[in-house]
């Protein structure tokens, strides 16, 4: 495996080499007059997904789409065990995750597929998805205890991201440890104990910083899935001067997984089981990652900012073979000796830079920005024939190297036409190259590429001070992966996956209410799908769909303390419009999600009653009514129930460096269907939790 990427390093050692020349010029005498109040996550350079100005709550911003930001504050209102359990809260994300903590990425955005990854994750800016590219791209999900604000993108502003951004990005913006030491446990149901640890401290004169963010968590889980997991991450900024600054993140996790593919079969659901229908099955994931970023003011009009990134993770999935007919006699799965070790590891190079400059254009003030990337992906996938007495060891019978050299370029201006009109045009190029290489075939390989050019423009108008239009149309893909491009060690000559996006939007804020609604379509020209007739080409393009809903927020200050924040997504449209699943309805997308909260807060206490509906969704794209009763193979199909979960949480300041909190979750103890794979995947039933956080 690395002597296959090291010689498909040459490509990017250019781009790595003058980013080290540009970091070693920044590499100069510190500038003694920088001010010691510069706190750390100033000192931190990062590109910026979302950028706020002005107050802590705008209404007037420069982004051309919805925009959602839940800040710190927010998260610990929540209280989540895991980053699904703040994209559940926001309009337009249907999550289905297959246990608490959600180890594994399960979300789709405004009627696209849960089931599918067409909306781009990344965490400061840095793709984060083991395989964009090649495949895989649900398999590392970051620790919201690491997250210091979640931000969601959609609409037009995303096309300065790539690729898969169809239904939107999501950027998890990690803590910045300040001065000090805060120390946070909790414990609650299924003997799930957590300990985190935050600790930092800055320089006397204030410019730089060092800090770590690190947590060790277990838990028996809800269906006796058990996990143990630790997360480390740790960050350094520096200013240099006045005009450069660079920060550095490396971070390492852990964590062994007693989860599967398998769910419960019917008959155990209905009555009530729940034990873990695959418990000798493992999840077992690793992951190391080093960030180097460098910020240049190269004028009071002008800034370049620079990103390189590197990771290496591998995922070792372990599960029994099943007997069938055994199983549909027993109601329940029953397992062989025999078991395969699903195992891959994935290592990813990039670096990507972006000048951004403020300037006239004809008269009219405009801010644009360049961005190039370059990035290099790799996966090494074997499949191990194993038996229960051979302690995870046995024959490779499958050995193969997937890889993609990508390059993107975009360049867009916002131009502001008057005070209070402005229009942002924008253009981003996407080119790759797939290769795959079957070792175990006596080194056979197949190759192919595509280029995708993808426009976009965006639009902002200011009603008034508390008021703001927005809206835009844009070009958006998501790549065929290289087991579906090069299916067969045959070029399929697939194009990537192309969406024309529309939106249309209204935000403000009116004495005690603040409100959004946004309306938007997605027309879906090209799917990748099965079924091609040439023998030669057994996947197609084709299977175009078509989504259309609005989205709607709304916040009010009832007074006394309380407030109430609401906010709804409807999608009548997410279809079918051509293959042979025309006229259905995409799996995992509900026509209503709707979320409400209460909030309470007065001096030390605050408290929030939050109610999360979730509308009936189907599990195949075929509208299979019926969920299957016995042992059958393959993807499971069927109409999964709404539901309504009901979740209490409240916190109380003891004093100024205490902090003490707690929740019950799924109030009502509701029994509810999440997913299904390759059985029914079951909504944890109610648990409590308490914990303290000490800071000193």
């Amino acid at each position: 495996m690395r002597t296959v990427l090291r010689t498909k390093l040459s490509p990017l050692t250019l781009a790595l080499a003058l980013a080290s020349v540009s970091l070693s010029a920044a590499a100069q005498q510190q500038d003694t007059n920088t001010e010691s109040s510069v706190e750390q996550k100033k000192i931190m350079p990062a590109l910026e997904v979302i950028r706020i100005v002005g107050d802590a709550d705008p209404i007037l911003l420069p982004q051309t789409g919805t925009v959602v930001v839940i800040d710190r504050q927010q998260i610990e209102q929540i209280q989540p065990l895991s980053t699904e359990d703040i994209l559940r809260r926001i309009p337009g994300i249907n999550a289905t995750s297959e246990e608490e903590t959600a180890i594994v990425s399960n979300f789709g955005m405004r009627g696209l597929s849960a089931s599918e990854s067409k909306s781009l994750v990344l965490e400061d800016g840095v793709p984060v998805a083991p395989g964009l590219f090649i495949g895989n791209d649900r398999y590392f999900n970051p620790r919201i205890q690491r997250i210091e604000q979640v931000e969601v993108l959609k609409g037009s502003a995303s096309l300065r991201y790539g690729p898969s951004t169809i239904g939107g990005v999501v950027n998890y913006q990690t803590k910045t440890p300040d001065d000090g030491v805060t120390v946070t446990g909790r414990a609650g149901s299924f003997n799930m104990q957590e300990v985190s640890v935050e600790a930092g401290g800055k320089s006397a004169s204030g410019d730089a910083f060092a800090g770590i963010v690190a947590t060790h968590a277990s838990s028996d889980g809800f269906m006796d899935k058990d996990y143990e997991m630790t997360d480390v991450m740790a960050k350094a900024g520096v200013i240099f001067s006045n005009e450069q600054k660079l920060g550095i993140k490396v971070s390492r996790y852990e964590n062994d997984a007693n989860i599967s593919y398998r769910g419960l079969l019917l008959a155990d659901y209905l009555a009530g089981a729940d034990y873990n229908p695959a418990p000798d099955d493992y999840f077992l994931t690793d992951r190391t990652a080093f960030d180097i970023n460098h910020e240049w003011t190269l004028s009071s009009q002008a800034t370049l900012k620079t990103l390189l990134y590197w990771s290496e993770m591998s995922r070792d999935y372990w599960r029994y073979n099943v007997d069938t007919a055994a199983s549909n006699e027993a109601g329940r799965w029953v397992y062989t000796d025999a078991l395969t070790g699903n195992n891959r590891s994935f290592d990813r190079v990039g670096i990507e830079t972006r000048l951004n400059v403020d300037h006239n254009l004809a008269g009219m003030a405009a801010n644009s920005e360049f961005g190039l990337r370059f990035m290099q992906e790799e996966a090494n996938d074997t499949r191990i024939r194993a038996e229960r007495s051979s302690d995870r060891t046995g024959l490779n019978d499958r050995h193969r190297i997937d890889s993609a050299d990508s390059v993107a370029a975009y360049a867009q201006s916002r131009i502001e036409l008057n005070e209070q009109f402005a229009v942002t045009p924008g253009l981003r190029v996407e080119s790759y190259e797939q290769t795959r290489v079957v070792l175990t075939s006596n080194n056979e390989n197949a190759k192919t590429s595509n280029t995708e050019v993808l426009p976009g423009v965006g639009a902002t108008y200011n009603l008034t001070d508390s008021a703001q239009l927005y809206g835009g149309v844009y070009r958006a893909f998501s790549p065929a992966s290289n087991g579906v491009a090069l299916d067969g060690l045959t070029d399929q000559q697939l194009d990537g996956e192309r969406s024309t996006n529309y939106e249309l939007g209204l935000r403000g804020k009116q004495g005690a209410i603040n409100y959004e609604v946004a309306a938007f379509m997605m027309d879906f020209s090209n799917q990748v799908v099965t079924g091609n007739s040439d023998p030669n080409l057994s996947q197609s393009n084709a299977g175009k769909t078509e989504h259309r809903g609005m989205e709607f927020m709304l916040g009010y200050q009832l007074g006394g303390g309380f407030s109430i924040d609401t906010n709804a997504t409807w999608v009548p449209t997410s279809e079918f419009k051509s293959g042979d699943n025309q006229g259905n309805r995409l799996p995992y997308a509900p026509k209503i999600i709707a979320n409400l909260a209460l909030n309470y807060q007065l001096e030390q206490l605050s408290a929030a009653l939050t109610a999360h509906h979730r509308g009936e969704q189907y599990g195949d794209p075929a509208n299979t009514e019926e969920i299957p009763q016995g042992a059958a193979g393959g993807i499971w199909g069927g109409l999964i129930p709404s539901y309504t979960v009901l979740d209490l949480t409240a916190q109380y300041n003891l004093a100024d460096n205490i902090r003490l909190f707690g929740a019950v979750k799924n109030l009502t103890d509701k029994r509810y269907i999440t997913g299904l794979r390759q059985g029914i995947y079951v909504g944890p039933e109610r648990s409590f939790e308490l914990g303290v956080s000490y800071s000193f």
